[in-house]
């Protein structure tokens, strides 16, 4: 009876670790504001939605998307902490390539992934971004502060950061 019950308690202990081993071998798990900082050079901490206060003085701000410049997203009920992503492309007035983390899947990095401005006035207050689990913008508006712009290009070469491609299209963990 013990060795059964031995058995079967390091067979759930087994079972235990292989749910959690996987996770932590794709890579790092990113914040988005940890990402962004590193990401821009754009050395503000914090939850996403303080971050456009807290760059007023700090950082010029602005309407107007620019590669390196981070997107501020306004905290929501679905999104009470808010998002910041960087900027790695912008392909027209009302539309850029982000990249951030923590977005599509819990702790990944995704790069260059489409967002546009879907505001009455063309002023980026409101956006919809690519999401992973429906391969592409879906549904959602989220309301956007504005862009922070970093005071000098991020140290860190991002675009060549080796990477580890998941289940979902353009979706990376960073290694």
């Amino acid at each position: 009876m013990f060795t059964r019950i031995a058995a079967r308690f390091a067979l759930m202990a087994a079972c235990a670790l292989m749910t959690v081993v996987p996770a932590q071998a794709k890579g790092t798990f990113w914040q988005c504001v940890t990402f962004a900082r590193q990401a821009s050079g754009v050395e503000l901490r914090g939850n996403a939605w303080t971050w456009w206060n807290q760059a007023e003085g700090r950082y010029q701000r602005g309407e107007t998307p620019k590669i390196g410049a981070v997107m501020s997203f306004q905290r929501t009920a679905r999104m009470p902490m808010g998002h910041v992503a960087m900027v790695s492309e912008v392909i027209s007035s009302r539309e850029v390539l982000l990249t951030h983390a923590n977005w599509s899947r819990p702790g990944a990095v995704e790069r260059d992934v489409r967002a546009i401005d879907v505001s009455a006035n063309g002023d980026w207050s409101e956006v919809r971004v690519w999401y992973g689990p429906v391969a592409g913008l879906g549904t959602s508006v989220y309301p956007v502060n504005g862009f922070i712009y970093p005071d000098a290009a991020p140290t860190t070469d991002w675009a060549n950061v080796q990477v580890a491609s998941l289940s979902l299209p353009t979706l990376v963990a960073v290694n």
